[in-house]
Formats: structure tokens, sequence, C-alpha cells
């Protein structure tokens, strides 16, 4: 999994005007909770290009006046008009508790209905994952090389190794689509073979 370093400092006041005091010096209201009570601290405006300019999943290591801790983010709002990060929660993480992330979906090899010239397409383009932080994939990898004409391939067809997929398990991921160039050239086969066949 990515890590994304992260600079804060606390904050000595919570409130309304302490968020707008710390906007108008470029600087972002956080909260973070998940061991014991909630830690306010801000973060720089830029810090967060980092996380968003990157649409990778990650874990963000937060650097709060030289103790370093490790968390997922959880939310973040923008500004409706300036579209700046106006408030982000973070949620710590801790070794030994499971946490859900929306992880992306990757295949690899060339389907055999492809290359037919059926036409990949993603009915899911993110699952929700469920695992340690450790054991936290940065992508659910499939393999299509196998995959044919109308075949698809299911939550339930996916092997996975130390984390879980929440989706439901009949929920389509990918499928080979047949296209009109695929099904002509099916007919003109067809057609080629019932001479020999007589």
């Amino acid at each position: 999994m990515r890590i994304v370093s992260l600079s804060g400092s606390l904050r000595e006041n919570v409130g309304k005007k302490d968020a707008k005091a710390l906007r108008r010096e470029d600087k972002v209201p956080c909260v973070m909770y998940g061991k014991g009570e909630q830690v306010t601290f801000a973060v720089p405006q830029n810090e967060f290009q980092r996380i968003l300019f990157n649409p990778a999943p990650c874990f963000v290591e937060i650097d709060l006046n030289g103790q370093k801790r490790r968390a997922m983010m959880k939310d973040i709002q923008f500004h409706p008009v300036t579209e700046i990060v106006y408030h982000a929660d973070f949620y710590e993480l801790s070794d030994d508790k499971p946490i859900v992330m929306s992880i992306p979906v990757h295949t690899t090899g060339t389907s055999v209905g492809v290359m037919k010239g059926g036409k990949l397409a993603y009915k899911q383009k993110r699952l929700n994952v469920k695992a340690l932080p450790a054991n936290m994939p940065s992508e659910v990898l499939l393999d299509i090389t196998k995959l044919d004409i109308a075949q698809r391939i299911k939550v339930q067809d996916i092997a996975t190794e130390n984390y879980e997929i929440l989706n439901p398990k009949s929920s389509e991921v990918v499928v080979v689509n047949s296209t009109r160039a695929a099904a002509m050239d099916t007919t003109t086969a067809e057609g080629e073979a019932s001479p020999a066949a007589e």
C-alpha cells in the first residue's frame, strides 16, 4: 500500500472561529479518531496535493509535532466555490483492527474474447475490501486471459488471500461483451464451415 506523508500541527483551540483563522493561513482543519480521544490538528493546504492528485489508495503517515501516526482518510470536504480542501477526517490505524477501503480493480493478460473482437467492460471499477492494515492490497488484480465472449468474472470467482471483498458475491466485476464485428466474424466462420460439414 502506498504511504503518503503529511506534516501537521496540533490545534490549541477548536471551533468555527479557529477553523476560519486556519483557512485564512491556507491550512486545513483536520480530525483524527480511532484510538481513544479525537485529535484535532491542521495541515497546510498544499500537502493534500500528494493525496488528491494520485487516485491510487494510500495510507497517510501524519507527523504531529514530531510524533508520527499512521491513518487512512475517511472523509474530505471541499469549498463549494473554490474547491480547496475545507476539512478532512482521518482514522488512526491499529495493527490488529481490520479496516475497509475502496480498492481499484485492474486486469492482466489479453482476453480470448477480446482477441475475437469482443470488448472488455468493467461493471465495477472499485471493490470494498476488508483487511488488517498490513494485508490491505493496493489493487484487486484479475487475470482475464481465459475470458471468452459473454463470459464474466464475479466477486465469488475472485481468489483472495488475507482479505475479504464485501460486495455481493453475485456481483459482476468484468465481462467480455460481444460486438458487431465479433458477431460478423462468427457468422462468417460458420458460413465457411457449412460446405465442409456437408
